[in-house]
C-alpha cells in the first residue's frame, strides 16, 4: 500500500502519517463507500481502523488502486469508534 503524502490538506501534527498508515493495515479496518449522492459523484472512502498504540482513527480518502491520498484524518468520534468496535466484535 503506498500512501500519497505530498502537500496534505491537514495538519499531519493531529494525526501523524505513521498513525493513518497503520490504521489502514489494521486487521479489523473498515472501509466503506459513503451512501447517496455524495457517492455517485465522488471517488472517496472512508477508513475507521487503529493504530498500533490502539489509537482510533477516522479517515476520507481517495485512491486509483494504487496509491492512496488521505483527504482528512481525526481521531475517530464516538459514535464511529462504537460502530468499529461493534464491527470488529462480529470478525471474531
Amino acid at each position: 500500500m503506498e500512501f500519497d503524502w505530498q502537500e496534505p490538506s491537514f495538519d499531519l501534527n493531529d494525526v501523524s502519517a505513521k498513525e493513518i498508515e497503520e490504521s489502514f493495515e489494521d486487521p479489523f479496518a473498515l472501509r466503506l463507500l459513503p451512501d447517496g449522492d455524495y457517492a455517485e459523484s465522488n471517488n472517496r472512502f472512508f477508513c475507521l481502523g487503529s493504530s498500533v498504540s490502539n489509537r482510533p482513527v477516522f479517515s476520507l480518502f481517495w485512491t486509483d488502486g494504487k496509491k492512496y491520498r488521505v483527504i482528512v484524518a481525526r481521531e475517530m468520534s464516538e459514535e464511529e469508534k462504537s460502530f468499529y468496535e461493534r464491527q470488529k466484535a462480529q470478525a471474531i
